[in-house]
């Protein structure tokens, strides 16, 4: 018979799993908008500006709004945020194809952010908890979200291919089925709240300024990865001069799977080395990766962009518990700020690269990227590993 500890432990690892698999459906939605995108080009005509404007529309709701829920979930949990964001993320995805308005399109696509915005706060607050201050527990539930990021061409490409932008709807199926799923099982899976989480709160000290830095350098980085899943396909494409749109999603594909693998490693590499030397080291490697990707002509090109995937993703779950231990009073904000508003920048400035390619060239817009990496190695300079209080506050 198990003892309480080992089935309080049972329930937490099952918590975790069932995260990652939400995390990693919910993503998948992310990685649908960038493959979207060249079948909207191809069947509607869209210039550069317009297929940025996709990608806007799948951040700016989310870049203003997740941090809102960040603040809610800080105030009072809401675990049923978890299924209802992933659900409206899906559905948001499944009637962008629909009609052949613009508006339309850009509005359905903004639906799939704010899903997207409520899903992340509450999941990673109960991942930090399920984790138990384990920083591959954490990077686990992030590779999920990588996983599916890399699943959305894969899932997209065959539908688009078969059916058209007309067979979108399909696309909703399993954030409606796991939502539903989610909806039964997490409510028996998530314990109450400790009574004595508010005085635990009272003893800690945020720390406003290294939090600035660090919210820097995932501003930075969501620059770049935006701006590669809207532009890298197109730039591939155009690059090995092919034909269909095979060689852009498998640029994509390789970029979303070794961001996943960077993830993980990410975590591992934790337990051996600091958080903030990993972060300082990824994005000092990233500046060449994405200098080949923009410069080395051919097939090659696929292995700078392996590359670049690979570091730009080992910090992705270091910068989240980061950013909960350098705000342990407000974990909800901190990772609608990590998950949200940093990285939903990156969308923002996606249409001021395409007004870049349009003028000098897709070449010359990657190469501006460089700027990025190189601002995200310089704030990680400053960064100091805070004192890890995850497992204390629970």
């Amino acid at each position: 018979m198990l003892s309480g500890v080992e089935s309080s432990q049972r329930v937490a690892k099952w918590r975790m799993w069932l995260l990652v698999g939400s995390h990693l459906v919910d993503d998948l939605y992310q990685g649908a908008v960038p493959a979207m995108v060249p079948f909207f080009v191809a069947e509607r005509h869209y210039g550069y500006v317009a297929a940025a404007g996709i990608t806007l529309a799948a951040t700016l709701f989310s870049s203003v709004v997740q941090p809102l829920f960040g603040i809610l979930t800080d105030k009072r949990p809401m675990p049923w945020l978890v299924p209802a964001g992933l659900s409206v993320a899906g559905i948001g995805i499944g009637l962008s194809g629909l009609g052949d308005s613009y508006l339309w399109t850009w509005l359905a696509i903004a639906l799939s952010g704010i899903g997207v915005a409520a899903y992340h706060p509450e999941s990673a607050r109960l991942a930090r908890s399920a984790a138990a201050g384990s920083h591959v527990g954490m990077s686990w539930f992030s590779l999920g979200g990588n996983i599916g990021f890399a699943l959305g061409p894969i899932v997209v490409a065959p539908v688009m291919a078969a059916m058209g932008l007309g067979g979108s709807p399909l696309l909703m199926i399993p954030a409606v089925l796991v939502g539903l799923l989610l909806s039964v099982l997490l409510r028996r899976l998530t314990p109450p709240a400790a009574s004595a989480a508010a005085s635990v709160r009272a003893a800690l000290v945020d720390r406003w300024g290294q939090f600035s830095l660090l919210t820097t350098v995932v501003i930075m980085r969501s620059i770049t990865m935006f701006s590669l899943h809207t532009f890298l396909a197109l730039w591939v494409i155009d690059r090995l001069d092919a034909d269909g749109q095979l060689a852009g999603q498998a640029a994509l594909v390789l970029l979303f799977g070794a961001g996943a693998a960077g993830t993980l490693l990410g975590g591992i590499l934790a337990g051996r080395w600091t958080r903030v030397r990993l972060i300082r080291a990824a994005y000092l490697l990233t500046i060449p990766m994405l200098a080949g990707v923009a410069l080395v002509p051919g097939p090659a090109v696929f292995v700078f962009v392996a590359a670049t995937g690979l570091c730009l993703n080992i910090p992705f779950s270091l910068t989240v518990t980061l950013g909960q231990d350098y705000l342990p009073t407000r974990v909800g904000t901190a990772s609608g700020v990590t998950l949200g508003l940093a990285m939903s920048i990156g969308g923002l400035a996606a249409p001021l690269v395409g007004l870049l390619a349009e003028a000098f060239g897709l070449q010359v817009a990657l190469m501006s990227l460089l700027v990025a990496p190189i601002v995200s190695w310089l704030a990680a300079l400053r960064l100091d590993e805070p004192v890890q209080l995850i497992a204390k506050s629970h």
